[in-house]
């Protein structure tokens, strides 16, 4: 009988065996990112061979990996990381260390305005091609299925604080932001001559749900989601709740994380937070392995009235 794949064992397990000998937080993150399967299908027809892909993490990159866990104070200076720092320009600019590095990046984060400096948009990422440009548009977004088994379109798929959804994020990109380079305000010294997606992230399911969207990779990294009611349910050897910028790679408990021993010592500190707050909170289900415990799902936890209001949100015109 053939091993199990990922997809049957949860990626957790193969990042840790892959990356283990990583310790710093943020070469962990830039792992996942080079590491994460895209969210995106670049084989289905609907995206008409406009997904970007990461190469895979050859000897030499993970040579260099190694080199930034054992000094990254470079790293950490480029990052700047504040308390304020969103997760999503967090992911942009591991990502812009990364290309960096390869010396393929002619830019980043290049506005576009015209007018009285009205922003027409913005190009995540300029790569060099020979003598021309290819555009990149990035994203890491995390979506939970809120329609249970019943529904399996990307609209269905809604953020945890119900501020978009995978549909409406992948039509902005492809639809708008992909054509930024044919504005008459995008003036560049060299040529545009392919524009593309690169979509990381994660996808929450409240059930088992082996059937895949149209357009979404098989392969994405998933994990589940449960209302506050059901928290007594869960096992593991422990838990923790994941701060905004610790949701990108699986997790690896760290001098001074809050651990919760049990499903109920978790359960009582949600219900204290969701008293304050109606936002979602993803959580790691732990296990330990030797001296380490780490992150073996994960789990957004949602106010139990969260369902309906997702889907109000996503009939909202």
């Amino acid at each position: 009988m053939p091993p199990p794949t990922e997809a049957q064992t949860g990626y957790q397990a193969g990042f840790h065996r892959r990356w283990h000998w990583l310790h710093d937080r943020h070469v962990r993150d830039l792992a996942w990112l080079l590491d994460a399967p895209n969210l995106l299908d670049a084989a289905a027809p609907r995206w008409q061979g406009r997904i970007a892909s990461l190469p895979q993490a050859d000897e030499a990159t993970r040579t260099w990996l190694g080199a930034q866990d054992q000094s990254p104070h470079a790293l950490h200076e480029f990052l700047d990381i504040q308390p304020f720092t969103r997760l999503g320009r967090y992911a942009e600019k591991l990502l812009a260390w990364y290309l960096q590095h390869r010396d393929d990046l002619y830019a980043h984060g290049v506005q576009v305005r015209a007018g009285q400096g009205e922003t027409i948009g913005e190009f995540d990422f300029l790569l060099r091609r020979g003598d021309a440009l290819v555009h990149w548009e990035f994203a890491t977004k995390l979506y939970l299925l809120e329609s249970g088994g019943h529904g399996r379109h990307a609209d269905y798929f809604v953020g945890p604080g119900l501020a978009d959804t995978l549909g409406a994020k992948v039509r902005k990109i492809m639809e708008q932001q992909l054509a930024l380079s044919a504005h008459p305000a995008a003036r560049l010294p060299l040529p545009v001559v392919q524009a593309q997606a690169l979509v990381k992230g994660w996808l929450f399911y409240e059930e088992c749900t082996p059937e895949c969207p149209p357009g979404i990779a098989t392969g994405h990294c998933r994990g589940f989601w449960r209302p506050l009611a059901h928290v007594a349910a869960l096992r593991a050897d422990a838990f923790m709740v994941l701060p905004r910028l610790r949701w990108l790679a699986p997790a690896r408990v760290e001098e001074g994380d809050a651990v919760f021993p049990d499903a109920g010592a978790l359960a009582a500190n949600l219900g204290a937070l969701f008293g304050a707050s109606s936002a979602p909170v993803l959580v790691a289900l732990l296990r330990r392995e030797g001296a380490d415990l780490l992150e073996a799902d994960r789990g957004f936890i949602v106010p139990d009235d969260w369902r309906e209001r997702a889907a109000a949100r996503r009939e909202a015109p």
